[in-house]
């Protein structure tokens, strides 16, 4: 999320952060290194589905995830542009 997005403000609202909240509570650890059996915390609560400023789909509880900030940066941004994650090493770094 780009600080100078239209819609950057709803990251600052307190429903944002109550929702954060909620997420990271029902969710506490990256749920891509889940799928690899790894346990990792979670750091940052990711919209699966790019919101784009749709308000309805930002503050949609089904559209929330839990990632790791190495997830979030790497993974998720790879994975928006197109690409493929195929592998995660005994670190829990991506293998492209």
């Amino acid at each position: 999320m780009a600080s100078t997005s239209p819609w950057h403000h709803l990251y600052n609202t307190k429903r944002w952060y109550r929702l954060r909240y909620h997420q990271l509570q029902k969710q506490p650890l990256c749920e891509f290194h889940l799928k690899r059996n790894q346990v990792i915390s979670a750091s940052i609560v990711d919209h699966i589905t790019p919101h784009k400023g749709d308000e309805t789909l930002f503050h949609d509880p089904n559209n929330l995830q839990s990632l790791c900030k190495r997830c979030h940066d790497s993974v998720k941004q790879r994975l928006e542009k197109g690409g493929t994650v195929t592998e995660f090493d005994s670190e829990g770094r991506v293998i492209w």
